[in-house]
């Protein structure tokens, strides 16, 4: 759908969390490459994606002594699960709370939200069980009205995650708001949402990739699947070196899913570019000139939303959407351009130094909701896709729901309405980049009204 720089796995991210791990992998990976020449390998479960949630399927399969495979285009977590800016927090849908509760009732939303919630636990519990860091940071989340007439939009989300999500949750007056996390001139009143917080997404994929390893699954990075056929009860999965032969497929490529990986998602995802920069560490006197004093994870009421966190070495991280068609010349006018709005949002560091930019995919449905599911007339495939932004909670329990229900574990009932739309295409799917476009044309022009 973009330029083809954005899918260049060779090509460097330049994030900052690839200087907070090991370059060129971690020793306990180094023996994981692509499949051998010629290999023909069999397997019970092959894993197209080696992101979050691919990984996580994997653990959890690994654990219950099932024989799986990842087949990773690039190296673990190289798409949006290394790249996210580490937000571990709810959401994962870009439909409206109303059109949520309108189109699915109050119970399957509820059910919905608490899905979410056990996402966010269990990425903290996965880290704990397996014994690795994640650089947690802050705890719940913090949405900032960016103008004062966006004040009614954090008492309608109060009463939808008080009431309906059963989180706890504080709504902060604009002196509040400066008084507990920072002030700024498009800061006017927060919502505090009890649930959620900062981590390293690069720390926490490898360390899934890890522990996969550890636990007997097998990792194949560098091993696109360029052919997918159908032999028997069997599928075989043909990448450039070898073929791995699987009685059952689990799809977990996410915004970085190529149309012609199998007829069931080609035209079924809308992926869409993010930005983010870092600053150098900020000093504690620069801290103070802005009245930082927080390490919740925030972001603001606009529909194309900034958002930003203090990092764990005093760097500020400061994410935005991205452009609509991903090549370098419009990286350089978005680098310059979310530099001058974090020197608008934030006068006091106008100055400092960017030491990092770098973008990624996320990716979006046909019906603005996450997709969890088999594919009706292939029960033997599986796939969960679609995170609308909010994937490291939503993947990872994605991830789980995946494989208990490739186990039998849990039944699709067990998972709330909205995790469970089919796919669907996009009418004329050639046309997605320009529906990119129009959306954040529609949100732009919402956001200065």
């Amino acid at each position: 759908m973009y330029a083809p720089t954005l899918y260049d796995r060779t090509r460097p991210i330049g994030s900052f969390w690839e200087t907070t791990v090991e370059p060129g992998g971690w020793s306990a990976l180094e023996s994981h490459g692509a499949l051998s020449s010629g290999e023909n390998r069999p397997c019970d479960v092959a894993i197209i994606g080696g992101g979050i949630t691919g990984l996580t399927a994997a653990l959890h399969l690994a654990r219950a002594g099932i024989e799986v495979c990842v087949l990773e285009a690039g190296t673990p977590a190289w798409g949006a699960s290394g790249r996210n800016g580490g937000f571990c927090c709810v959401g994962a849908t870009w439909l409206s709370q109303s059109a949520l509760v309108k189109q699915f009732g109050m119970a399957e939303v509820g059910r919905f939200f608490q899905q979410q919630r056990e996402g966010v636990a269990l990425v903290q519990q996965l880290a704990n069980e397996e014994g690795f860091e994640i650089d947690r940071q802050g705890e719940g989340e913090l949405e900032v009205a960016h103008r004062a007439d966006r004040w009614r939009s954090l008492e309608t989300g109060y009463e939808f995650f008080t009431k309906i999500a059963g989180y706890p949750c504080q709504l902060w007056s604009p002196q509040e708001l400066a008084e507990r996390a920072y002030h700024s001139p498009e800061a006017h009143g927060g919502l505090h949402v009890g649930v959620g917080f900062g981590l390293n997404p690069l720390k926490y994929s490898r360390g899934l990739a890890i522990a996969l390893t550890q636990r007997g699954g097998i990792l194949y990075a560098h091993s696109p699947v360029q052919h997918w056929e159908q032999d028997g009860n069997l599928h075989r999965l043909h990448t450039p070196k070898g073929t791995l032969r699987a009685r059952r497929v689990i799809i977990a490529t996410n915004g970085y899913t190529p149309d012609d990986l199998h007829p069931a998602v080609s035209g079924s995802l809308l992926p869409a570019i993010s930005n983010i920069i870092t600053t150098r560490p900020l000093t504690a006197a620069e801290l103070a000139a802005q009245g930082w004093k927080t390490e919740i994870p925030v972001y603001d009421t606009r529909r194309l939303l900034f958002y930003f966190r203090l990092l764990k070495d005093g760097r500020f991280l400061f994410g935005s959407r991205g452009g609509t068609w991903g090549d370098d010349s419009e990286a350089d006018r978005y680098r310059q351009w979310m530099t001058r709005r974090l020197g608008e949002m934030f006068p006091a560091w106008r100055e400092v130094e960017i030491s990092h930019y770098w973008s990624g995919l996320l990716c979006g449905s046909r019906p603005l909701v996450p997709q969890i599911g088999q594919l009706p007339d292939d029960p033997t495939v599986f796939y969960a896709l679609a995170y609308h932004g909010n994937g490291v909670a939503t993947a990872t329990w994605s991830g789980r729901a995946i494989a208990h229900l490739l186990t039998e574990k849990l039944t699709p009932s067990d998972l709330a309405t909205p995790f469970r739309q089919p796919l669907r295409r996009f009418p004329l799917p050639h046309l997605r980049p320009w529906y990119v476009r129009g959306m954040f044309g529609l949100y732009g022009l919402q956001d200065r009204l």
